[in-house]
């Protein structure tokens, strides 16, 4: 999610601009949270793993004052996100050095994404990004009662050491704009939370996510993403075995490119909270985000 970038047109606003690194975290993270991008449990951590090249942070006089994601999926795309300026230190052209970073490390990509806040796209599309589809993100007061479903369907609802590592890795290479086996397997691998995957007799996965603790302005909650289904049913039976094991405030973000995800979200109970847009840099992917029901992240798409 980019929210507050301090963009401006200012050059060498001086400091040093430097990959972020293990010590880092707790101060990108507290900035997160303040900005209400609620991080989950462990994710700038798998930031930092799936590309040791793109993540930085700014200092000044030995001060963290920024940060910014420019992460290399593969050499067809990237992704661009985690932006932040420390508000004190906004409108003086820290946030543009950040930027500039990032889009250097990423300039050979034939396509590179990022999430806007509304006030932010007139400022991407001058850098020649193009909007895509919004992505709301939706919010549910999860009680931990299980629902009882019947499904009829021949599908198993897995977790823990039974998860097939390689169906899960196939199926969202079929359904994300890029494979991201490193990524994936750092998240799904994360202690925190739960992973749920639904097989069939073959082993064959038709839909998996996760739900992870995560730091709200005040207090504590959960996220769920990735979470992607063949269908608005099976999403909907995977939503409903993570909502009944975590009870509590509970996040989600989903892509406006699925058609069927708002419709469920209001189906259970969910309610929006804010929105930004998916744009895109270059030639936009050719695969489309209709099975998927919740992003991983919006930091990185």
């Amino acid at each position: 999610m980019i929210e507050n970038d301090g963009h401006d047109c200012s050059r060498g606003a001086g400091g040093l601009i430097r990959p972020l690194a293990p010590q880092d975290i707790p101060q990108v993270v507290a900035w997160a949270r303040a900005e209400g991008f609620c991080p989950g449990d462990g994710d700038v951590a798998c930031f930092r793993d799936t590309d040791r090249q793109g993540l930085w942070v700014k200092e000044l006089n030995q001060q963290l004052i920024g940060c910014i994601a420019g992460v290399r999926y593969n050499a067809s795309y990237g992704f661009i996100g985690l932006f932040l300026v420390a508000p004190e230190m906004r409108g003086r052209g820290h946030g543009l050095d950040l930027w500039r970073t990032a889009m250097d490390h990423l300039a050979a990509l034939p396509c590179i994404g990022l999430e806007a806040a509304p006030e932010r796209v007139e400022d991407y599309s001058r850098w020649g990004f193009r909007a895509a589809s919004p992505t709301q993100r939706w919010q549910a007061l999860a009680t931990g009662d299980e629902r009882p479903i019947d499904p009829h369907d021949g599908l198993e609802l897995v977790q823990g050491q039974r998860l097939p590592q390689r169906a899960v890795q196939a199926y969202d290479a079929q359904r994300e704009p890029s494979p991201r086996p490193h990524f994936l397997a750092d998240w799904l691998g994360q202690r925190a939370g739960t992973v749920l995957v639904l097989i069939d007799r073959q082993g064959e996965c038709h839909g998996f996510g996760r739900i992870r603790p995560c730091l709200l302005r005040q207090g504590y909650g959960w996220r769920i993403g990735p979470l992607l289904a063949d269908s608005p049913a099976l999403a909907e039976r995977l939503l409903l075995g993570m909502l009944a094991r975590h009870p509590g405030v509970v996040l989600i973000d989903v892509p406006g490119a699925n058609p069927h995800g708002g419709p469920l979200m209001v189906q259970l109970g969910f309610q929006p909270l804010s929105s930004v847009l998916r744009m895109y840099r270059g030639e936009p992917p050719s695969v489309g985000l209709g099975d998927v029901y919740g992003l991983a992240c919006l930091e990185l798409g």
